[in-house]
C-alpha cells in the first residue's frame, strides 16, 4: 500500500472545484450502470479471509505464502472463467528479484587537510543497487545540484553547464517551491504542480537522474515536511532491499543512493563554505546553476544478496470484436505483504488483510463478474496481480519494463489497493484527480449512483506516485488510483478521519491488519461496482482516453501512439 495513508478530508470549497462534471462525460456504452451485476461483499471477505489468512504467512516475496498466493489467484480466475494471461499458456509473469542489504562505512567529506566523517543512519543512510559485494567511491567531487531537475517543459535544468559524471551529488527533497507572482505566499500552479508534487519531486525520480548523468552517487537532503514523512522512516531504508535482477546487474544506476539529514547537509556545506539556507533559496529558481563545493566524499558500502525467483499473476478475457481483441484494458492489485515482521503480543505475521488481500479479491469479483456481462468486451480486459509491491512497486515495474502486451495499446489501467471497508460513502477519492480522461468514466459512474469524486487531500505527499499504477503512467498509459471517500453516509462528519487514523496507527503494516468486526463493505462495493462500469466502458469506447493537457505523461503517451499508428 501507498507508503503514507490518506488523509482526505477536504475544505467544501476544493471539492467544489474539483467534483464538477466534465464539458463532455462519455456517455456510458450499451449498458446503464443498473444494467451491470452487482460486486459481491460476502465473495470479497471470503478471499480477502483466505489471503489474510496465517496460513499464507503475510504473502512475502518469495515464501510459502507467495506459493500459495500465486496458486489461489490463479485458481479464481480459472474458476472465473478467464484464460492465462502470460501469451506462453500460463498464469505467471515470472520477476526475478534480488534482495541486497547493505553495510555502509562512514561518510567522509574531505577539504584541504580537513576530514569530517557522518555517522550512518543517525547523519545519513545510503545503499546501493549494484549486484556487487561492494561499491566505493573514492574522493567523489561532490556538487550541490539544487532539486536535481530537468523539466524542458517549465524551462528548468538544475544541471546546466555542469558535468556530474562520475560526481556525487547533493539534492533537496520534492519540487522547486517556486513562489506565484501574484501572491508570494502562495506557490506557483504553473510551475511543478503548485502545492501538488509532480514526479520531479519524487526521491526514485532524482535517482533516476543521477543515473541518466553519469552520477558516482547522490544524496537526498531530508526534511519532514516536504517529504511527508520523518526521518525514522529513511532509517527503516537501511534493511534489506528487495530491487529487479536486471540484466546488467543495475550496473547503470549510481553506486550509491541514499538520504542525509538536514544537520548533516548543512554541516556539509559550512564545511565547503556555503549556506544550507541561502542555497535552498537560490535552488527555488529557474536561474540556479549546479554549485560545485570543492569538497570530496569517500564511502564503502559492504553487501550480501539472495535471489528471489518471484511472480505477477495474470488471468486474461479476450476480446469479442475480432480487431478490438488487440486492444487492452487492466485491472491492477498487489498480492505481496510483508510475511513475518515485528511480533506485537506474540503474533509476528503481517497478514495484510486490507493491505492489499481485499485489492486482490476486489479484481477477483470483478473479474467474475465481467465475465457475465452481455454484450461482451470488446478489447481484451486483463487482471494482474502484481508481486513486490511493498518492496518499491517492483512487480508492475517489471511488466512496465517487460509488458506481455502492448503498453501502447493499453487503453488504461485501475489499480485497486485497499477498499472502503465501514460502509457506504457519497463521494469517491481519486489520487491525482485532474490526469486523465479515465476520470470522466468514474465521473460518469459516479454521477449514477448519486455520488462524486474528490481528490485527496494532500497532493504534496505524491500519493499518485506511490502505487502501482504509477509504474504504466510512466509509461505514458493512463492510469487511476481510487481511494476509499470520507463522506460516510448516517455518519458524523469526522467519522472518515478518525476510522483512517485508527487504521494508521494500529494496523498499517502490523499484524493487527486483519479483518475486523465491524467491517461493512457496502461502500466497498459501491466503488467496485464503478470500477467495473470503468473497465466494461473502456473496452467499448470509440477513441483512446488520453492525458489531460499539462500531465507530466501526456508528451509520453503520445510519442507511443504515434510509433503504434
Amino acid at each position: 500500500m501507498r507508503t503514507t495513508l490518506r488523509l482526505a478530508l477536504l475544505p467544501l470549497a476544493l471539492a467544489a472545484a474539483c467534483t464538477s462534471a466534465p464539458k463532455q462525460p462519455p456517455a456510458p456504452k450499451t449498458l446503464a450502470l443498473s444494467e451491470l451485476p452487482d460486486i459481491s461483499a460476502d465473495a470479497i471477505l471470503a478471499d480477502t479471509k483466505k489471503l489474510a489468512s496465517d496460513e499464507f504467512e503475510g504473502r512475502a516475496p518469495g515464501s510459502k505464502g507467495e506459493t500459495l498466493s500465486v496458486q489461489y489467484i490463479a485458481d479464481e480466475f480459472k474458476k472465473a472463467g478467464l484464460e492465462p494471461g502470460n501469451p506462453d499458456g500460463t498464469w505467471v509473469q515470472k520477476v526475478p528479484l534480488v534482495a541486497i542489504s547493505g553495510a555502509p562505512s562512514p561518510l567522509v567529506v574531505e577539504k584541504g587537510g580537513t576530514k569530517k566523517s557522518f555517522k550512518v543512519t543517525d547523519d545519513f543512510v545510503a545503499f546501493s543497487k549494484h549486484v556487487v559485494d561492494e561499491v566505493t567511491i573514492d574522493k567523489s567531487e561532490l556538487v550541490f545540484a539544487g532539486y536535481g531537475v530537468q523539466a524542458p517543459e517549465y524551462k528548468w535544468d538544475d544541471f546546466k553547464g555542469v558535468d556530474v559524471k562520475g560526481k556525487t551529488i547533493v539534492v533537496l527533497v520534492n519540487d522547486p517551491p517556486v513562489p506565484d507572482p501574484a501572491n508570494p505566499k502562495e506557490l506557483d500552479a504553473k510551475t511543478f504542480g503548485g502545492k501538488a508534487m509532480t514526479y520531479y519531486g519524487r526521491w526514485t525520480y532524482k535517482f533516476e537522474k543521477a543515473a541518466e548523468l553519469g552520477a558516482a552517487g547522490v544524496l537526498i537532503v531530508h526534511e519532514t515536511y516536504p517529504a511527508g514523512y520523518p526521518w525514522p522512516v529513511v532509517q527503516g531504508m537501511a534493511a534489506e532491499r528487495f530491487n529487479l535482477a536486471a540484466p546488467d546487474k543495475n550496473l547503470g544506476r549510481a553506486k550509491v543512493e541514499g538520504w542525509m539529514t538536514k544537520e548533516a547537509a548543512t554541516a556539509l556545506l559550512k564545511m565547503a563554505g556555503q549556506d544550507y539556507e541561502k542555497l535552498k533559496a537560490l535552488a527555488a529558481t529557474p536561474e540556479f546553476k549546479a554549485v560545485p563545493l570543492g569538497v570530496t566524499a569517500s564511502l564503502k558500502v559492504k553487501q550480501t544478496m539472495r535471489t528471489v525467483d518471484s511472480q505477477n499473476v495474470i488471468g486474461k478475457l479476450a476480446g469479442a470484436d475480432p480487431v478490438l481483441k488487440n486492444e487492452y484494458v487492466i485491472y491492477t492489485a498487489h498480492w505481496d505483504h510483508f510475511g513475518h515482521c515485528a511480533p506485537v503480543d506474540g503474533d509476528d505475521i503481517c497478514n495484510g488483510a486490507l493491505d492489499n488481500a481485499t485489492g486482490v479479491a476486489t479484481i477477483l469479483d470483478i473479474a467474475r463478474k465481467m465475465k457475465t456481462i452481455q454484450p461482451a468486451p470488446k478489447r481484451t480486459i486483463l487482471f494482474l496481480s502484481v508481486t513486490a509491491e511493498e518492496q518499491g512497486l517492483l512487480g508492475s515495474e517489471y511488466y512496465g519494463n517487460y509488458p506481455l502486451y502492448p503498453l501502447e495499446k493499453t487503453l488504461g489501467v485501475i489499480n485497486i489497493d485497499g477498499i472502503n471497508q465501514w460502509g457506504r460513502t457519497s463521494d469517491l477519492v481519486v489520487v491525482g484527480l485532474g490526469a486523465s480522461d479515465l476520470e470522466d468514466y468514474a465521473i460518469a459512474a459516479a454521477k449514477e449512483q448519486n455520488r462524486t469524486l474528490k481528490p485527496d487531500a494532500e497532493p504534496e505527499k505524491g500519493f499518485y506516485y506511490r502505487s502501482d499504477h504509477f509504474n504504466f503512467a510512466k509509461k505514458g498509459v493512463p492510469a487511476f488510483d481510487p481511494d476509499a471517500g470520507v463522506d460516510y453516509v448516517g455518519k458524523p462528519a469526522d467519522y472518515g478521519q478518525k476510522k483512517r487514523d485508527e487504521y494508521t496507527n494500529v494496523d498499517y503494516h502490523k499484524p493487527s491488519d486483519q479483518i475486523k468486526p465491524d467491517w461493512d463493505l457496502s461502500g466497498a462495493t459501491e466503488d467496485a461496482k464503478l470500477f467495473l462500469a470503468m473497465g466494461y466502458r473502456l473496452s467499448q469506447a470509440d477513441k483512446y482516453p488520453e492525458w489531460k493537457p499539462g500531465n507530466e505523461f501526456r508528451s509520453i503517451r503520445e510519442a507511443a501512439l504515434r510509433k503504434k499508428n
